[in-house]
């Protein structure tokens, strides 16, 4: 099982909690997020995937930090269409493949020296229900589905949804389970991975539960998170 700490944003803690090896850390472009991330992201390790959150940016927006940052993945965090999707695939497939860019010229000559896509991960809220319908225009336009708690913010609320829903989960894709994720929650992880409703799942998302301070992480809980759900 994959994990991701996102919300990262101190330099320092940063590398500490990228010592731990975990698959993916997320660094917050919203302004409004206590977790924003501004900056340089220090050297880490090349087997960790640098995950940019982003919450309705312009594309170019999007391109810029991916660009700036050597992003290797992007979290859409809000109410991003899928043809603001589709537009990124595409864009990110020309890093990759400069010949399947529809308007090549139009993007920065830096980018179109990439060697690799970047991933694409969609974000779903879910409080009391969710109607997995919505998923199907995404099946195309991107590489995993996100399902975190809906609250007040687009993430990193500290609730957790009943789990029981992904019980009814009708796609094949691979998603990332969110939402309140903590050390006290370690034997439910647990439980759910040895479940029915996990048989998709990819990765495990955690954040604010495991913080001193917004960005600011608690190393030893994450170890011993860490150990658990290996």
């Amino acid at each position: 099982m994959k994990l991701k700490v996102c919300g990262m944003k101190y330099s320092g803690n940063i590398k500490e909690v990228a010592a731990l090896q975990p698959d993916y850390l997320g660094f917050i472009f919203w302004e409004p997020s206590k977790r924003y991330f501004e900056g340089s992201i220090p050297e880490i390790s090349s087997n960790i995937k640098k995950v940019g959150v982003f919450v309705n940016a312009p594309l170019e927006v999007v391109i810029s930090e991916v660009d700036k940052h050597n992003l290797q993945a992007v979290q859409l965090h809000g109410d991003e269409s899928p043809e603001y999707c589709k537009e990124l695939e595409v864009i990110f497939l020309s890093f990759r493949e400069p010949s399947r860019k529809k308007k090549i010229d139009e993007t920065p000559p830096e980018l179109n020296q990439k060697s690799n896509s970047v991933e694409i991960i969609k974000v779903f809220s879910i409080r009391n229900g969710f109607d997995f319908k919505d998923l199907k225009p995404y099946e195309d336009v991107c590489d995993y589905f996100l399902f975190d708690t809906k609250g007040e913010l687009p993430g990193g609320n500290g609730y957790k949804f009943d789990w029981r829903l992904l019980e009814k989960y009708p796609s094949k894709k691979p998603y990332f389970l969110s939402g309140g994720i903590g050390l006290d929650e370690k034997e439910n992880v647990q439980s759910f991975l040895q479940g029915k409703a996990s048989k998709y799942c990819y990765a495990i998302d955690v954040n604010s539960k495991f913080e001193i301070a917004p960005g600011l992480k608690n190393i030893e809980d994450l170890k011993e998170f860490i150990k658990n759900i290996q």
